[in-house]
């Protein structure tokens, strides 16, 4: 658990909410919204290295720039006018930056990169304020009705958060820090129908597109082949899975943390049973083929991958968050997807002994190069 905050996604401890059902007058909200164009300054304080960095103000909603401006003594500048409040963010040279509400009036951000001095984005940071206390109260907490008790409080927070800003940006942006990557298209619609002000929006639309790409790429289905196209060739799923082998396939980037300790999981399978059972792909996604490459040779990764995938494989397996490692049977059946360590390791070791296939002893391990 953690603050409220989009840049890090801390809130996925949020269960999977129960609501009613979804129904079609969601999208004729718009209609009710208050149209109105007010102006607004925002300041994003930098450090001294920044100073002639491109930053580019993005709906952060549909990823449509909104401006751009170049950072002058150690700040980003943004003014303008908006029809209604929306959820934005800040990107330095490509770099992510932070994630706010864009409203009327001026727009600062502390040393945390908060924003506040506008109503919308104080009460976020109220609201934030709140989680974090009750985050640090489950982290002391030192028997298990004690954290319990701290998940239910938190859990309780959000969800009156939501409820009393379910017709404004506030509750969608709660929403959106909750577990709404992770809902079922079912439990979405059902959001939805108690909050149709957040059905309206691209990124909900977005989740909901994924979570149905997630049910039909489920455990029993057959693999959703794709290509990518890269420096003069083109690549396959189908070139290494559905070929009489047992394949796990990881959709990673160089740049995410948790992708690169599970390589070291994967490592451990890849030994344990050997290529001539299982093969191990890497697919690089939302990452530049440089920093793919880098990583590949940093971190020693033996098996084979696919570069610059981009949003091609996110986008047909609803995929919305890495690293998502999914394993395939040898007839391109999927067994096994989004688990991770030790969870994974079982999978793999409950799939492979339906075969009677025996892992390698250690002896045959150690030592053992991993072939390409």
């Amino acid at each position: 658990m953690g603050a409220l905050s989009l840049a890090g996604r801390p809130l996925q401890v949020l269960k999977r909410m129960k609501t009613v059902k979804f129904f079609a007058a969601a999208f004729a909200i718009a209609a009710s919204m208050t149209a109105y164009a007010e102006h607004y300054k925002v300041i994003v304080p930098l450090n001294e290295d920044a100073n002639g960095a491109q930053a580019i103000l993005l709906n952060y909603d549909n990823g449509n720039a909104i401006d751009t401006v170049t950072v002058a003594d150690q700040v980003a500048v943004f003014e303008g006018e908006i029809d209604e409040p929306l959820i934005a963010r800040v990107n330095i040279d490509g770099g992510r930056g932070p994630v706010f509400i864009l409203e009327s009036g001026t727009i600062s951000f502390n040393k945390n990169n908060d924003a506040f001095g506008t109503m919308y984005n104080d009460q976020i940071r109220a609201i934030s304020e709140q989680l974090t206390q009750i985050a640090n109260e489950f982290r002391a907490a030192t028997t298990e009705e004690a954290q319990n008790a701290a998940y239910q409080k938190y859990n309780e927070t959000i969800e009156k958060s939501m409820a009393e800003n379910g017709d404004n940006i506030v509750g969608y942006f709660c929403f959106l820090n909750g577990d709404s990557s992770q809902m079922d298209a079912g439990e979405l619609r059902e959001v939805f129908g108690k909050y149709p002000a957040f059905a309206r929006y691209a990124r909900s639309q977005k989740l909901l597109a994924n979570a149905e790409k997630r049910e039909a790429t489920q455990p029993g289905k057959k693999f959703v082949d794709f290509e990518v196209k890269y420096n003069g060739e083109t690549k396959r799923l189908s070139d290494y899975v559905g070929k009489g082998k047992y394949v796990l396939v990881d959709f990673w980037a160089s740049w995410c943390g948790p992708c690169i300790r599970q390589t070291e999981v994967l490592k451990q399978i890849y030994k344990k049973y050997g290529r001539e059972i299982l093969d191990v792909l890497g697919v690089a996604v939302w990452d530049e083929p440089d920093a793919t490459l880098k990583a590949i040779k940093d971190h020693q990764l033996p098996w084979e991958s696919i570069l610059n995938a981009q949003t091609i494989p996110t986008d047909l397996y609803g995929i919305t968050g890495i690293p998502c490692i999914i394993l395939f049977g040898p007839d391109g059946t999927i067994l096994s997807r989004d688990k991770q360590s030790e969870e994974l390791i079982a999978d793999v070791d409950r799939e492979l002994a339906k075969t009677r296939i025996v892992p390698r002893t250690t002896n045959e391990t150690e030592g053992a190069p991993f072939s390409r």
